[in-house]
């Protein structure tokens, strides 16, 4: 197959809509999804508990980078 122009790429692809794609259990069947969301939401709790206690272990010193 030989390449394709740069006109003929545009003529295929000139009405293409980029759209989200939404996860259906029903579809995808599986629970994943869910998982990794919840594994996600605790990093950034303990992220979060983390920062707030270097900030209080740092005191009022400041850090230079």
């Amino acid at each position: 197959m030989p390449p394709m122009s740069k006109e003929e790429i545009e003529k295929l692809l000139g009405k293409y809509q980029a759209e989200t794609v939404e996860y259906d259990p029903q579809i995808d069947g599986s629970d994943e999804h869910k998982i990794r969301d919840e594994l996600l939401d605790e990093k950034d709790q303990l992220k979060d508990v983390i920062t707030r206690l270097k900030q209080q272990n740092r005191g009022n010193r400041k850090v230079r980078r």
